[in-house]
């Protein structure tokens, strides 16, 4: 297996494309978008260029990863001769049945499918396919070419022989997998974001503000960023669909995203994709606490 095709060009999917690129795999990105596949392109080649500025690549290593990447807008041109499809467009129930149906009618009969989804039931996806034992997750973390982690989901029809290979390749790419079960949110955002959103809780109920609740987990619990900074950085919306997904399969309260959250949402504050949510990042990009939003 040479060959993979990563969906969706945003942050996780140019991630993913930049990882197997370095470690000398053929990769086709694939977006509807040309400006995102342009974007994304700029973004790996300055990832690259961060790899070598602090030893961790050799420079020769950054025009090998970007010559193993072509780029694609239509799905089916992309994917015609890809052993692997990673799916990572956004993390919308109705987008990925869509292209889990166009994927199973473009890629060849022994293609696996996979899915970065963060919460959505692989199960689910793979349903709409005609090769269910083939669909399996693997959820990236971010920034992808960074962190070690990938959990690797095997859904309720995903072959053990499916699940063996994409373990062990993933391993090939330098990362760890951690093999889960296929349930809402699976681990690590079961755990992950309802702490953020307890953490919006005690905002909405004025017990502190943004930067005191992130000093404190900080500080006093050697988080590498605050959970307010992290829900920024994730994404509001992401965490937002996350707790739906895990509140509707739970049936929970614990689940119930608190209202602070929707509303951010609803007005457009994603966090640092849209330049603003906990925290203002129009400013060179540096994150400045949005105090009255929240006083």
């Amino acid at each position: 297996m040479k060959n993979i095709a990563v969906i969706g060009a945003g942050a996780m999917g140019n991630g993913i494309a930049h990882t197997f690129a370095q470690s000398g795999y053929k990769v086709q990105l694939i977006d509807v978008n040309k400006e995102a596949l342009k974007k994304a392109l700029k973004t790996i080649s300055n990832n690259l260029d961060r790899l070598i500025s602090k030893g961790r690549i050799e420079e020769s290593l950054k025009s090998k990863t970007l010559s193993n990447i072509s780029t694609f807008t239509n799905i089916s041109d992309g994917v015609e001769y890809a052993s692997l499809v990673i799916e990572a467009a956004t993390e919308n129930l109705d987008l990925k049945l869509k292209i889990f149906q166009d994927l199973d009618n473009s890629c060849p009969e022994d293609t696996i499918l996979a899915t970065n989804t963060s919460s959505i039931s692989i199960t689910q996806i793979a349903s709409v396919t005609s090769r269910p034992k083939q669909v399996i997750g693997m959820h990236f973390m971010n920034p992808v070419p960074i962190m070690p982690l990938v959990e690797i989901i095997s859904g309720y029809n995903t072959s053990k022989e499916v699940l063996s290979f994409i373990n062990n390749l993933t391993e090939e790419i330098g990362k760890t997998p951690v093999i889960v079960n296929d349930y809402p949110g699976f681990v690590a955002n079961r755990i992950l974001i309802p702490m953020i959103n307890e953490a919006i809780e005690t905002l909405h109920s004025g017990v502190a503000g943004v930067s005191e609740i992130d000093t404190i987990m900080k500080l006093g619990m050697a988080h590498p960023m605050g959970p307010l900074e992290l829900a920024d950085f994730i994404g509001l919306d992401v965490c937002l669909s996350i707790l739906e997904v895990m509140f509707n399969g739970y049936i929970k309260s614990k689940y119930a995203p608190n209202p602070l959250l929707v509303n951010m949402v609803q007005a457009g504050k994603y966090g640092i994709k849209s330049g603003e949510g906990f925290y203002n990042y129009a400013n060179s990009g540096k994150a400045i606490v949005v105090a009255s939003q929240f006083s």
